[in-house]
């Protein structure tokens, strides 16, 4: 561990995550705010939310409950902090906004239409695409077919998973819980004893058009930061399996079809099964039989994960299952239209937003903090279970994904975030935003959106600001 009062994070952060899990709401029952839990068999029970004390992220000495009859901060006293933990050295400018999730009224409002480069905020609109098109609980199959016509043929079909393991499916992982090994063992059970020989076919003509956004920086595909799009890959066509980030494969899709061809030789020899070790890619024919079958994690848990961590090929993967599910093409078109309709849907105004790509990278987004705060603020009003869970999938700060190092206690002011404050990070050159929602001290639930643009070597200064700014939210009672 890095800091010594995170040396009991594992335990401190399950307490935490029971004590703070943020009620999100559909609406305000007589005098309180149900909380939603994405568990669908329990009704949703009402949590308590925490204001934690500055120096540690750990059980709370005080538990403040959410209540319908919270005071709200008084807008004058805290447009007079955020303004004061917005200042930032040299060039560059934030707007921003907060607005009470519980009446939706405007608490601080800083150039808060302006749209601009949200970064990585806009995976907030490809989560909650993937919840308001897909199910929580649902999976994509990766299958293998036979085909009557041509008996050697076997069709490794892509469904969109691109968390896919090499080894055996790991029930209990997000990346692995399908594996490429588990599915070459069911496929050559299924096979005919000493049959063969058996060539293996590539089927990723799920995702249509093209495979790299033409608004997407060539540095930022050489660096790993985003890689060609297919339907099917290993740990987000990162290269080296188990670790999230360094250089992608720029043919995750050819990567995994050989992993599968290689296990699947493996499998099939023990049974006397010939399988040659080459793969080609071709469409499977119509009328394919499947052989075998592996799920991935439910839709809901690749949510999370790619909020958490900010996975840019995995934010472009749900984005184009969220467009077939809405009866769109799986293209980058079909992907940005289906983000832009579920967010209006949600009460997003739609005048000059522009959502270019999924993942944030795409030169062309613009999206102002109050459209980032109003379209948060629908997640922690819904009734819908996916979309609540959105809310909840957020990185907690000082404790998980990109706010894991962030708000800690040598932060300053910031420290007073620490365990409630639950926002998307984002940041390209220039550019740094944090979007999220917190609980007040006296236990009103707020969202807020702050971005920042036009920096010039100040990011991790405005970075600092965001965060210090999120912090007076929640230790605020600002009346």
């Amino acid at each position: 561990m890095k800091r010594p009062l995170r040396l009991l994070t594992g335990l401190l952060l399950v307490l935490v995550m029971a004590a703070i899990a943020v009620p999100l709401a559909s609406h305000l029952v007589p005098a309180v705010l149900a909380a939603v839990d994405p568990a669908p068999p329990a009704p949703p029970p009402v949590t308590p939310a925490p204001q934690i004390p500055p120096t540690a992220v750990a059980v709370p000495d005080v538990v403040t409950p959410l209540s319908a009859s919270a005071p709200p901060p008084d807008p004058a006293v805290l447009g007079a902090q955020l303004d004061e933990a917005l200042q930032i050295p040299g060039p560059g400018t934030f707007a921003g906004t907060v607005i009470d999730s519980t009446d939706g009224s405007v608490l601080y409002a800083r150039e808060a239409t302006r749209v601009q480069p949200p970064a990585s905020n806009i995976k907030l609109f490809t989560a909650v695409a993937s919840m308001t098109f897909g199910q929580p609980g649902e999976t994509l199959t990766t299958s293998v077919l036979a085909s009557e016509t041509d008996a050697h043929a076997l069709y490794l079909r892509g469904g969109g998973d691109v968390l896919l393991g090499s080894g055996l499916s790991d029930p209990d992982a997000v990346v692995g819980h399908a594996g490429l090994g588990t599915l070459a063992v069911e496929t050559a059970a299924a096979l005919p004893d000493g049959s063969g020989p058996y060539t293996v076919y590539l089927d990723d003509t799920l995702f249509a058009g093209a495979t790299l956004n033409p608004t997407w920086a060539d540095g930022d595909v050489e660096a790993g930061e985003i890689a060609p799009l297919h339907a099917l890959a290993i740990n987000s066509a990162w290269i080296q399996e188990g670790r999230a980030g360094g250089p992608r494969s720029q043919d995750a899709a050819l990567d995994a079809g050989r992993t599968f061809a290689a296990a699947l030789v493996t499998a099939a020899a023990e049974r006397g099964i010939v399988v040659q070790p080459d793969v080609r890619r071709q469409a499977a024919p119509e009328g394919a039989e499947p052989v075998a079958a592996v799920e991935s994690a439910p839709l809901q848990h690749q949510v999370r994960r790619m909020l958490e961590i900010s996975d840019n090929y995995l934010a472009e993967a749900l984005a184009r299952i969220a467009a077939l599910d809405s009866g769109r093409p799986a293209s980058f078109g079909g992907a940005t239209e289906a983000l832009t309709i579920a967010a209006t849907r949600l009460g997003v105004p739609e005048e000059g937003l522009i959502v270019g790509d999924a993942a944030g990278l795409s030169v062309r987004n613009a999206v102002s903090p109050h459209q980032l705060a109003a379209l948060l603020r629908g997640t922690t009003t819904s009734a819908d279970q996916g979309l609540a869970a959105v809310a909840q999938s957020l990185p907690i700060a000082g404790l998980t994904g990109t706010l894991e190092e962030r708000f800690t206690p040598d932060a300053g002011s910031a420290a007073a975030g620490a365990g409630t404050v639950r926002a998307k990070t984002g940041t390209l050159n220039a550019v740094t935003g944090l979007s999220g929602h917190v609980v007040t001290a006296d236990g009103r639930l707020l969202v807020f959106s702050f971005l920042a643009t036009g920096l010039e070597g100040a990011t991790i200064e405005a970075r600092a600001a965001a965060d210090a700014a999120a912090a007076v939210l929640a230790r605020c009672g600002c009346r």
